[in-house]
């Protein structure tokens, strides 16, 4: 048996990169998961896929159900509506992974330019803020009430090492990131006498298709296992624990998966 058999999962932003893997990582553990994006060939953006409908396949092709939604998660009333289709296919989502975000720009694609606390744009600001904290909490809102009442489910919300220490470039998003982390402390505190948990996962640099296309990365070579960049499957584990019986005493927390940097 795995350790989530007989939960249904959502896994945002789950189309490509980190939130593909916590997704079949999640259903290799028994999980039934629904995957989601923007539109159906976002995963197309960094080489990735064609579209969503092959992460949804690579999901059953693990013995588990899985079906594909669509929505702009900044908009409150589509949040409705993701959930709404995925209880309607799967069942209520009693394990939620909020993933989708990223340090990208307004116009999409790239990360801001410029992309300091001063010179970045208003657009650029509104953008990533939206895309990052906006998003969690729309979505932790809709999930939370709704966990509420069963008095069972898990909340995992991705943050960043970005969030944890002062930056100048990429400040917009380490605030964002920053912000989901203690948005994260405060809803556990909420949830507690409902039983539902609530924890963070703070990655450090980790690669990924739009990772590896939008950074210079120096040469790995002669660096430690835990001087060297994440892998996705690394900080998958670790989504799998917070969100499985294992961490059933643990709520409110950031777990830093970053080879014990506390910078980004």
């Amino acid at each position: 048996m795995g350790s989530l058999d007989g939960r249904i999962a959502l896994v945002t932003g789950s189309s490509r990169g980190l939130g593909r893997a916590y997704a079949l990582r999640l259903a290799a553990a028994g999980a039934d998961v629904a995957i989601h994006d923007v539109t159906a060939d976002k995963v197309a953006e960094f080489g990735e896929g064609q579209d969503i409908g092959e992460a949804v396949l690579a999901v059953r092709a693990l013995g588990r159900r899985s079906v594909p939604v669509l929505g702009d998660l900044t908009d409150p009333e589509a949040v409705r509506r993701v959930f709404d289709e995925v209880e309607a296919a799967l069942g209520p989502v009693d394990a939620l992974c909020n993933n989708a975000g990223g340090d990208i720009a307004a116009r999409g694609g790239r990360r801001p330019d410029p992309n300091d606390c001063v010179r970045v744009s208003p657009e650029d600001v509104r953008a990533v803020i939206e895309r990052n904290l906006f998003t969690t909490i729309f979505c932790c809102r809709e999930a939370a009430s709704r966990m509420m009442s069963r008095r069972r489910g898990k909340i995992v919300n991705i943050s960043s090492m970005a969030g944890v220490m002062p930056v100048v470039e990429g400040a917009i998003y380490a605030t964002a990131k920053a912000g989901i982390a203690f948005y994260t402390k405060s809803l556990a505190l909420q949830m507690r006498p409902f039983d539902v948990h609530v924890n963070c996962v703070a990655p450090g640099p980790t690669w990924t298709a739009r990772f590896a296309a939008t950074r210079q990365v120096a040469s790995e070579e002669g660096k430690s296992q835990l001087q060297r960049i994440g892998r996705p499957e690394e900080v998958a584990a670790v989504v799998e624990f917070l969100l499985s019986p294992q961490s059933d005493h643990v709520s409110g927390q950031v777990i830093a998966v970053a080879g014990g940097s506390s910078h980004p």
